[in-house]
């Protein structure tokens, strides 16, 4: 469990750092989500139980702050985790790419969902899908630049944990 709790600390840590850059975007009218790079590891370097706890008490930390029904992010992360668990040894996660490539994908289809979920409730819904548009693209850019950098210091906290790989991704 010590991989688990440690894995999620790095996690409250991007919930932190995701907050403070959409308060600093706010004035700008953007958003970043960051759903992809809360699971885009976790099944890949821990157990599944551990990870799917962390995984689920970090979405549930992002529901605290969000303007959707309380436990939508935990179900949503909980999902996206068990089915990247599912299919992890025929995904290329040995190498930062490969698992910056599987947060992409991911922060896309939980940010379509959410979209989804959220887009009758705008008086204007056309306007609201290129907003969401611009976000995402935002988003993405984001993940593709932080992301190395967020997998590297899972990986250390797991290591200093000593509850996972000690080798660091290539």
């Amino acid at each position: 469990m010590r991989g688990g709790f440690a894995f999620f600390l790095t996690l409250l840590l991007l919930q932190a750092l995701v907050a403070a850059a959409n308060h600093s975007l706010a004035q700008a009218g953007a958003c970043l989500f960051a759903g992809g790079l809360f699971v885009g590891t976790a099944a890949f370097l821990l157990p599944f139980g551990p990870g799917f706890a962390a995984v689920f008490a970090a979405g549930l930390a992002c529901d605290a702050n969000a303007d959707v029904p309380f436990g939508t992010h935990a179900l949503l992360f909980a999902s996206a985790h068990s089915v990247l668990f599912h299919f992890r040894d025929r995904l290329p996660h040995d190498e930062t790419v490969g698992l910056v490539l599987i947060g992409l994908v991911c922060n896309l289809a939980l940010f379509a969902f959410l979209t989804l979920l959220r887009i009758h409730l705008s008086p204007a819904p056309a306007v609201e899908w290129s907003r969401a548009a611009c976000d995402l693209v935002l988003s993405q850019i984001a993940i593709a630049l932080a992301g190395p950098w967020f997998f590297h210091l899972q990986r250390s906290a797991l290591a200093l944990a000593s509850a996972g790989p000690a080798r660091p991704l290539l």
